[in-house]
């Protein structure tokens, strides 16, 4: 390993899901010593089941993040930290023998969580998988329903609403793109806007409702619901429309407290880290996969691969120039 102990490592990866997992396990196949700093924060909390990760199909996504902990773990190289990051510090640049190319060696704090310790570690590399924060609408009885009746990856949880009478509710644009997606599954579903203007133009309505998709414009008061679950969305004038399911569209945000000190780092439009087609930022040194790179959100299986990927290039580069 080059002479790295104690905080010294050759890679710290930001982030225990499934991006950071792979990342990790990746790299120390490639007998890179590696540490996993991980919040235990992870925006999938409420979800019971996760879909569509091959030969883990209906599995817990905490199950998942359990094994793939213990995987990674295996190695004589790996360690994993729970810790909240607070701070990413680059440092003057360092000789090749700590940083190749002469990337700077990059200072990670971390305030320790669960009765972990707080840790001041360094690395040439820095991977960041932390993923996205998540704001639902703001209906009062939201986080009731959220996981069990409604959900807001299409991906993962469409195919177990099928027949029902669902509702779409956000406020976003892109409503009328996964309205289409959830009437793969239902010939019942209800577009739910908030009283938002653009959430929904008029042609696109139009559209819809050939499709036999219904908009509803007015304001939403809350959600109703008994034993059974979710059983209707009450809007601010008294109607309750019966619904039994459905999808929230969220607003997803790049949590950055921590790399304020990251002077250059490029960003889309929606706040993304841009990378290259293998991870790197536009930072030396500071890579990123999974959710918090375009397009965003993605399936556990997909962020799983970016980590791979982005593993593979970061492996390379440690080893220097030929």
């Amino acid at each position: 390993m080059r002479g790295y102990d104690g905080d010294a490592y050759e890679v710290i990866v930001i982030g225990g899901g499934p991006a950071g997992l792979s990342v990790g396990l990746n790299l120390v196949r490639a007998r890179r010593r590696v540490l996993i700093l991980d919040s235990n924060r992870p925006r999938h909390s409420a979800t019971l089941i996760s879909h569509g990760f091959i030969t883990r199909d209906g599995v817990s996504p905490l199950e998942l993040r359990a094994l793939g902990r213990e995987e990674f773990a295996g190695y004589p190289t790996a360690e994993f930290h729970q810790g909240l990051v607070t701070t990413i510090t680059p440092g003057a640049a360092a000789d090749s023998a700590t940083a190749t190319g002469g990337a700077p060696l990059f200072t990670v704090t971390s305030r320790g969580v669960r009765g972990s310790a707080d840790r001041t570690v360094t690395a040439p590399v820095v991977v960041l998988t932390h993923g996205l924060a998540e704001t639902l609408p703001a209906l009062p009885s939201i986080r009731a329903y959220y996981g069990t009746a409604l959900h807001s990856c299409l991906a993962c949880d469409l195919f177990e609403k099928s027949d029902q009478p669902l509702a779409l509710i956000g406020e976003s644009a892109d409503l009328a793109e996964r309205a289409l997606l959830v009437s793969q599954v239902t010939d019942d579903l209800i577009v739910f806007t908030n009283d938002a203007p653009d959430a929904v133009t008029a042609a696109e309505e139009a559209a819809l409702a050939a499709r036999g998709i219904a908009v509803e414009r007015r304001p939403i008061d809350d959600l109703e619901g008994d034993r059974s679950g979710l059983t209707g969305v009450r809007l601010a004038d008294g109607t309750v429309v019966p619904r039994t399911g459905g999808f929230v569209r969220p607003t997803w945000t790049v949590p950055d407290a921590h790399l304020a000190e990251l002077t250059g780092l490029e960003r889309d439009a929606d706040g993304h880290l841009v990378v290259d087609a293998l991870g790197a930022t536009s930072v030396p040194g500071l890579y990123a996969a999974g959710d918090l790179t375009p397009p965003g959100p993605q399936q556990l299986i997909v962020a799983a691969g970016a980590g791979a990927r982005t593993a593979a290039a970061v492996a390379r580069r440690l080893l220097g120039p030929l």
